[in-house]
């Protein structure tokens, strides 16, 4: 945790509790005080619970060498720029996230999704545990993105990489997942069930 004044640098907090959220406020870095459940703050809350769910993720692939291999140092970057997202989120008026971050996304996601078969039909959150993390960090990225977006149509300006970012990760965990399942279990389709009018 940092907290920051206009012009000086950076300084590491060496108290844990400052009380000053006692109330159900918290403060952005344009010295706003708003509630803890402002859309600025959900949509940090949901980016911070995005990057325990991609620590998780990581810490699993140590138990697969070859994933791990592959896997570990995309991911481990991808986290960097999260806790980077999470921090532009709470200094409006500022932007960390670039459009090259995005480029970066696509072209690690084409990379992976290279080699996959086309898929026939749907797949369910499954194959493995580590697959099962993989779609814990895809479908907590689409929250967080629904956060991000709700946070602007509420009047927050917003960077257009940061939104963008989210999007291409949730895409990119997908793959991700699919790469996982099929090295440790297989992908499982879903089994559509018939449908009638009513």
């Amino acid at each position: 945790m940092t907290q920051q004044s206009s012009g000086q640098e950076q300084n590491r907090l060496s108290k844990i509790y400052t009380k000053t959220g006692d109330k159900g406020t918290t403060s952005l870095d344009d010295q706003r005080r708003v509630s803890k459940t402002h859309c600025r703050i959900e949509a940090i809350g949901s980016v911070d619970e995005l990057n325990a769910w991609m620590g998780l993720l990581i810490n699993q692939l140590k138990e697969t060498q070859t994933l791990h291999d592959r896997l570990y140092k995309p991911l481990e970057s991808i986290q960097h720029r999260l806790f980077d997202l999470g921090g532009e989120l709470a200094m409006p008026g500022y932007q960390i996230i670039q459009e090259s971050y995005v480029t970066d996304l696509e072209v690690l996601l084409d990379e992976l999704n290279e080699n996959l078969p086309l898929l026939k039909n749907f797949i369910l959150p499954g194959g493995s545990q580590l697959a099962c993390y993989c779609h814990m960090v895809r479908t907590v990225s689409r929250r967080a993105e629904r956060r991000v977006i709700a946070a602007k149509e509420a009047g927050e300006a917003l960077n257009p990489p940061l939104m963008q970012y989210l999007n291409r990760l949730s895409d990119l965990m997908f793959v991700v997942a699919r790469v996982i399942a099929r090295h440790s279990g297989g992908e499982v389709l879903w089994k559509q069930s018939q449908k009638r009018r009513i």
